[in-house]
């Protein structure tokens, strides 16, 4: 028998799925497969993981939308320690979703794992006082090939949540606050534009 469970092209959005291991749980602890090959292939998902990546960011971080523009990579997503709202952007020009998004909190306690396909953008925003996130990918990182768009883009109208602040034009996290924390980016993921300007079809 499996050992996850699979929702299946989330917001309507085809091969965004979210993977949901079984915790096997007592007094001393737990135990979770955080990925089966075996298991995925049951369920449809044939996918080759060649690289694995972890980061850790504090409360108001947000990185993204992000995406790779010659070598693109399927993502599976997880958090490890605390929460974050992550996001996929369908950027797919043949898709009837395209420029659509869904997100997911993803924590510590409920495993979920986020699996996002070639094609899309992604970013997340850290909800809590730290957290440390990990994600598989089925390419290598090739310098000098990410993309990306702006996080705030009208166009996409993500949905952040604790976030407060007022939409000005642009990416800037200027005046914008998560649990009071001023919202932090990088320097380049404030210059992003929006996915018209970005996208030109």
């Amino acid at each position: 028998m499996g050992q996850i469970t699979v929702q299946k092209n989330l917001n309507g959005i085809e091969g965004l799925h979210l993977i949901i291991p079984t915790v096997h749980g007592d007094r001393r602890g737990y135990f979770v497969e955080t990925y089966n090959q075996k298991d995925m292939e049951e369920q449809g998902i044939y996918i080759t993981f060649v690289q694995h990546n972890q980061s850790m960011s504090t409360k108001g971080v947000l990185r993204g939308l992000h995406f790779q523009k010659q070598f693109p990579q399927t993502k599976l997503v997880r958090v490890i320690k605390g929460s974050v709202f992550d996001v996929a952007v369908d950027l797919r020009a043949d898709s009837p979703t395209y420029g659509k998004y869904h997100g997911e909190i993803l924590t510590e306690e409920n495993k979920h794992q986020f699996l996002i396909p070639r094609g899309f953008a992604h970013g997340f925003l850290v909800l809590s006082d730290v957290a440390e996130f990990c994600y598989l990918c089925d390419d290598f990182y090739h310098s000098n090939d990410e993309g990306g768009m702006a996080w705030n883009d009208p166009a996409i109208g993500i949905q952040w949540p604790k976030l407060v602040g007022e939409y000005k034009g642009t990416a800037s996290a200027e005046g914008y606050t998560v649990d009071c924390v001023p919202l932090n980016l990088s320097d380049k993921d404030q210059k992003w534009l929006g996915i018209k300007d970005t996208f030109k079809f």
